[in-house]
């Protein structure tokens, strides 16, 4: 997911990556894992064995559900064309986790804060996002409980020992290496953190880059806690352009059809910064993978190219009120837009299941501009 030369709507693209990592790929074959202390067998035709994926309320499938919390999406319109409706994803549908489920041949994970999260139904994985979370712990306060992502890894040790429970330790080292590991975190930290200086200090107390540091150094910590437990395959998605989301375009600090140019800067930092971890991440430990998802890249691509994608409104939310649909968000009951799949955005923060299926299929199986060194296909053949 890659920077374009072409520059429209302000959405500045990262620049190309410098260095690709030269990566031989080996055919893999399918994983078969049993499960022996209950004569339980778990065989699939999945790419890989589970799915574990930590982030916030892009890809929240109903944690925050079962917390206090003001960021929820438990409601109608939300899930107006998802099979089972309302069910806590911030999507009139079906998000990027669900999409990339279908590719890898993973169904639908269970929320972790769900009490049927247990037992064989966590076999396939766990989903731990919550909305509002941040890669710092008090991202997010303001709008109440949340998993923050030091919360999340603890979640996910606790998901682990019920699993040891089911597998030897032989299976569980094995069934963990070929685990895929998705991480999407950061937008909080900016639109419910650094930009909002009346609740936090941090943009007083760091500079763009010193902060962008201070994330990515915390960032690292929770990766390389991850991995020290056994699992091997990560991918990491960058953060969007978060200077076009309704939100922000309701601010009014962009001329009309421009984005805030600012925001869009500052997340820019973050992506670089992310890019460089995944490349000395790589160097260190080789017997993992770490890849870059271009969220930025992908999304940019969309806003200056919508017609080629099927979207004719790239610059409100289908459900909100006030400017640009972005000033309050989908709220209860409100009559969301008809044409959602001609929308790139669904409320003032998220993006349709439209543009959602789009950014699954380029992080699957796009090049390394889309998912820098390898895209998640060629992860599972490794």
């Amino acid at each position: 997911m890659r920077k374009r030369e072409k520059k429209t709507r302000s959405v500045k693209m990262e620049s190309s990556c410098s260095r690709l990592m030269v990566l031989s790929l080996a055919h893999a074959t399918l994983i078969l894992i049993g499960v022996s202390s209950n004569g339980i067998t778990m065989a699939s035709s999945s790419q890989f064995t589970a799915m574990f994926c930590f982030g916030d309320s892009l890809i929240d499938n109903g944690n925050n559900n079962y917390l206090t919390s003001l960021a929820k999406a438990n409601y109608v319109p939300y899930g107006v064309d998802f099979y089972e409706g309302p069910s806590g994803r911030f999507s009139n549908g079906r998000t990027i986790i669900d999409y990339l489920g279908d590719l890898v041949g993973i169904p639908y994970l269970p929320a972790f804060a769900n009490p049927l999260a247990t037992g064989k139904n966590i076999l396939r994985g766990v989903n731990f996002a919550s909305a509002a979370a941040g890669i710092l712990e008090e991202t997010g306060r303001n709008l109440g409980q949340r998993f923050s992502l030091s919360q999340q890894v603890e979640n996910f040790e606790n998901t682990l020992s019920q699993l040891k429970n089911e597998m030897s330790d032989e299976e569980i080292s094995q069934y963990l290496f070929k685990s895929l590991v998705i991480m999407i975190l950061g937008s909080n930290d900016y639109i419910n953190n650094y930009l909002v200086p009346s609740q936090y200090a941090t943009s007083y107390i760091y500079n763009p880059k010193e902060y962008a540091d201070l994330l990515i150094e915390r960032y690292a910590t929770q990766i390389l806690a991850l991995h020290s437990l056994g699992l091997r395959k990560f991918l990491l998605g960058g953060i969007g352009p978060l200077g076009c989301i309704p939100n922000q375009l309701a601010t009014g600090l962009a001329p009309p059809g421009k984005c805030v140019s600012l925001v869009n800067d500052l997340v820019g930092m973050f992506n670089t910064q992310l890019i460089s971890l995944v490349d000395q991440l790589n160097s260190k430990y080789p017997e993992a993978i770490f890849v870059y998802g271009n969220t930025y890249g992908a999304f940019g691509d969309i806003l200056n190219n919508p017609t080629a994608y099927g979207f004719k409104v790239i610059d409100k939310g289908c459900c909100g009120i006030g400017r640009n649909q972005g000033q309050i968000t989908c709220l209860p009951f409100s009559s969301p837009c008809i044409e959602r799949n001609q929308y790139v955005f669904w409320d003032a923060f998220h993006p349709t299941q439209a543009v959602n299926q789009i950014l699954a299929r380029r992080a699957y199986n796009g090049p390394p501009s889309d998912c820098y060194p390898v895209n998640v296909q060629q992860m599972a053949q490794m």
